[in-house]
């Protein structure tokens, strides 16, 4: 089939290879031409394991185009899918200019039946809007072409994207036009071999439902955060907690893990954005803002900890140089592994409190040191190094935010011999604690005795 994609980012790009590599004839645009011209020179902006080698597989092949012209995108396409982001407005509600651009736009050059594909995530009632405004700008030009609007919500991990549309576990179709289905039940026949995988139903109940399954992931990761703070406070062990929760099946053991928060590009911004379309028609969403706001309080844990150990007494003599000439090893800048984006990332918040307390950092990240050197610059309070090793140089504690699997085992004969002494502040509780206090580490780490 002849497919376009509006859009190049994380969600457009994977969503364009994936279609392509399975046959499909697919066109990807974007406004920005540095960007195409870098994907057409076999460039990947993002890092996403196993994605650029099926981009440039399919660009080889001539199934995958990247391209800045509108006119040449819509023209190509059967089913046109809109990737375009979708940033939070001020008031935390998703700003739609782009996703409303791309219908006019649409609209404007389109000539015969197209289907249009919101596959950003959007609020619950986009369809009607971007079918408004391609029904507004077709009767400007005076033509009579038929189009459907049809919502097809990814639900994509950062890290696996590539394999997660590959083998998905469902693929949600919202629409009430039998035309429209069978033409997306035709895009996704590939992956719909072994068993049904699609789940049609209602475009509001589709674009609802990208946002409850973020949200409920969300709210599993704060209230384990919570359960943490409590477990601190009654002389509990998380981990323990954990396990004993999690063996139930009700349960499970997914996104159960206490932490130091969330952060990325969708859930941050998702419940966010469902909390405000929530309180546009009249409720207020009572769980989803209690998960913004320990969300929040849990990114400024691990410099709570620090303080702690430090005797800063953040309360009575704020921060302002209570850290200065402290040098801390950062280990993890992304917001999780597997991936180089550090939107909404702890290790952010951390870095810039750690700044604000007049320490310095030396952070190692094994893909997101590029993204870190373009949010922050040159700086003599910031120091990149090439090894988790050398971040150690010097320091006066490690401090661990993401969990990467390179980080999951701990030396601490290199601690001793890098280090001015063994202190780790770990905020995704890699280690187990026993094990560090008899190897002579003092370590902190979330909803557990400190057991200096």
């Amino acid at each position: 089939m002849k497919l376009s994609i509006f859009g190049t980012g994380y969600v457009g790009l994977v969503t364009g290879a994936c279609l392509a590599d399975v046959g499909h004839d697919v066109i990807c645009v974007d406004i920005n031409q540095s960007k195409i011209d870098s994907l057409k020179q076999g460039g990947i902006p993002i890092y996403e394991p196993g994605l650029e080698n099926v981009v440039k597989t399919n660009v080889t092949q001539g199934n995958l185009r990247f391209t800045t012209s509108a006119e040449e995108a819509v023209q190509h396409a059967e089913v046109i899918f809109i990737a375009v982001g979708t940033p939070p407005d001020e008031d935390g509600s998703a700003d739609l200019q782009y996703v409303m651009a791309v219908g006019k736009t649409i609209g404007q050059l389109m000539t015969n039946y197209k289907v249009v594909v919101n596959k950003s995530t959007v609020p619950v009632g986009t369809a009607d809007k971007v079918t408004a405004v391609i029904q507004q700008a077709l009767l400007e030009r005076d033509c009579a072409a038929e189009f459907d609007v049809v919502s097809n919500p990814e639900f994509l991990k950062e890290g696996a994207a590539v394999a997660d549309f590959m083998r998905p576990d469902r693929i949600v179709i919202g629409t009430s036009s039998d035309f429209a289905e069978g033409i997306m039940r035709e895009v996704y026949a590939p992956f719909n071999r072994n068993h049904e995988k699609i789940i049609v139903m209602d475009v509001r109940s589709s674009e609802l439902s990208k946002y409850a399954a973020n949200c409920m992931l969300a709210t599993k990761i704060s209230f384990m955060n919570e359960m943490a703070n409590i477990a601190e406070r009654v002389g509990a062990d998380i981990e323990n907690v954990r396990k004993g929760i999690g063996s139930d099946p009700r349960i499970g053991y997914h996104f159960i893990y206490a932490g130091c928060g969330y952060g990325g590009s969708c859930f941050p911004k998702d419940v966010q954005a469902l909390a405000q379309t929530a309180k546009q028609y009249g409720y207020e969403p009572g769980i989803l803002d209690a998960v913004e706001a320990v969300n929040d309080r849990q990114k400024q844990k691990l410099f709570e900890l620090i303080c702690t150990h430090y005797g800063v007494d953040t309360a009575k003599a704020g921060v302002k140089d209570s850290l200065k000439g402290k040098v801390f090893a950062v280990w993890g800048l992304a917001f999780k592994p597997n991936t180089d984006d550090m939107r909404e990332a702890p290790s952010r918040v951390l870095i810039e409190q750690l700044w604000a307390a007049g320490a310095t950092v030396q952070a190692y990240d094994p893909e997101a040191m590029e993204e870190t050197q373009r949010i922050y610059g040159s700086t003599d309070k910031l120091a990149l190094t090439g090894t988790k090793e050398s971040a150690l140089k010097g320091a006066d504690a490690l401090v661990i935010c993401t969990e990467w699997k390179s980080f999951k085992t701990l030396n601490a004969d290199i601690l001793a011999s890098n280090m001015k002494e063994m202190l780790v502040f770990d905020g995704r509780n890699l280690f187990d604690v026993a094990r560090m206090r008899d190897q002579g580490v003092k370590y902190y780490s979330i909803g557990r005795p400190a057991l200096c």
